[in-house]
């Protein structure tokens, strides 16, 4: 037996549980490894300083362009060869694998040359203030540099989940994090670099991630292959590819637009307001990342389940995804909730940031308890090619909602509301995704009848 029919049999027959656990793992990992070196990061460079702090905040909106554009890419790319996995067509499933890559990787290039044309409106509009706006400046550089293969790693972490390979993937984002958080330490206070010196390290080190993921592709240790000849440029693989990927690219795009929305709004408030709301963001993405690595386990097995037109089994992914993800982002809420100013301390220790970032942190906390419903109606549209509802799903938490919540509350309630803006928003969206998540299964509902 080959290993494509091994493959086909393992996502098709074992039981949800375990399949669920075996692909949830390495994407938690991976996600924990990064948000570890996330918090080091800032924690590193909130020794030199509230503004250079404040920059990683500013320039992290950026990142989640580039993020938006891999995401698009890969979970568009992924979800269609998963499906053709699932359907045992493995040319195309080939041909979706190169497209993606190839398309994610000039993306992310053109994004990076036209940044540095326009480097000064940019730190502008992600919210810099004055005393910012140098140090962002020197960050964002290496992170230009680096652009094309950031999104490019990110797509091809992507196609391995969706080919139920997440520990592929994990190996090569793991070793880069690691990288990243030696990197920081050695450039920054060994080199004497400061905040151009986390730049660094975080360039060198997705360089170095580029080159492992590549490497799995081309040495035959996944189900396709990454290759130009395989690359199909028509108007119609390039649509469905961008159009599944929609809904991924309007949440990441929407997210970084509420994101330099949320820093111009606390600029009026000083560099310390900046800061605040950027730690408290990173540490509360500590749950997240679990609850999201769950449902990113669900949707190889939901797409690859959908193509193989075994509706039960995606329907039994579903249910087990949101009440796994529900009780363990519950489970890490509470600590974060209760030693919030303990783990704002160790990323700035300006008294300031902590009054502003422990209430931000807290408000957090309550309303990330039922993302992990959203976040998985939204995947489960996205990952079985219903495009409409997976766009409209995704637009509301971090656009739709939140961007207007966010206008409302810094205009009534100041600074206070700024902090309440996101968890507010969490909670009307999970009400929404209440009418999704009844669409979603019959929708499923009615594929088994017929």
């Amino acid at each position: 037996m080959n290993n494509s029919n091994e493959q086909y049999i393992r996502m098709t027959t074992a039981p949800i549980g375990k399949l669920l656990l075996s692909l949830s793992i390495p994407t938690i990992i991976t996600m924990m490894v990064t948000n570890i070196y996330n918090i080091v990061d800032t924690a590193f460079i909130g020794t030199l300083g509230t503004s250079q702090s404040g920059a990683v905040g500013v320039v992290f909106s950026f990142m989640c362009i580039l993020q938006a554009v891999a995401f698009m890419c890969g979970q568009g790319a992924g979800s269609l060869m998963s499906r053709k996995l699932g359907a045992k067509n493995k040319k195309e499933a080939t041909m979706y694998t190169s497209t993606g890559f190839f398309l994610s990787f000039f993306m992310g290039l053109a994004i990076a040359i036209l940044s540095f044309i326009f480097m000064e409106p940019l730190l502008d509009i992600l919210g810099s203030t004055k005393t910012i706006a140098p140090y962002a400046r020197s960050y964002i550089i290496y992170i230009l540099i680096a652009a094309p293969f950031n999104t490019a790693s990110l797509t091809m972490n992507n196609l391995l989940r969706y080919e139920g390979k997440a520990k592929l993937g994990t190996v090569g984002l793991m070793v880069g994090a690691v990288l990243n958080i030696s990197g920081d330490a050695f450039c920054i206070f060994e080199l004497n670099m400061g905040i151009a010196g986390a730049g660094l390290s975080t360039a060198v080190s997705q360089i170095i991630s580029f080159c492992i993921l590549l490497y799995m592709f081309l040495k035959g240790k996944t189900e396709t292959q990454i290759s130009i000849k395989e690359v199909v440029l028509s108007s119609f693989v390039l649509k469905e590819i961008m159009g599944t990927g929609f809904p991924s690219l309007l949440r990441q795009g929407l997210n970084s637009i509420a994101t330099m929305l949320l820093n111009n709004q606390a600029k009026v408030y000083g560099d310390a307001a900046v800061s605040a709301m950027s730690i408290a963001t990173r540490i509360s993405f500590i749950a997240v990342a679990v609850a999201l690595g769950i449902g990113q386990g669900f949707q190889p097995i939901s797409s690859f389940n959908y193509g193989a037109k075994k509706y039960d089994r995606v329907k039994e992914a579903f249910k087990k995804t949101l009440i796994s993800s529900e009780v363990v982002i519950t489970i890490t809420l509470i600590p974060i909730f209760i030693y919030a100013p303990t783990l704002v301390r160790m990323m700035r220790d300006d008294a300031d940031v902590i009054v502003i970032a422990v209430r931000a942190l807290r408000l957090m906390c309550i309303g990330l308890v039922v993302t992990p419903f959203t976040m998985v109606v939204e995947m489960g549209f996205q990952s079985t090619g219903a495009k409409l509802y997976a766009t409209m799903a995704s637009s509301l938490r971090s656009g739709f909602i939140l961007i207007p919540v966010l206008l409302i509350l810094s205009k009534t309630r100041g600074l206070k509301g700024i902090q309440e803006a996101q968890p507010l928003a969490f909670v009307i969206t999970a009400i929404i995704c209440l009418f999704f998540s009844r669409v979603f299964i019959n929708r499923l509902n009615n594929k088994m009848a017929t």
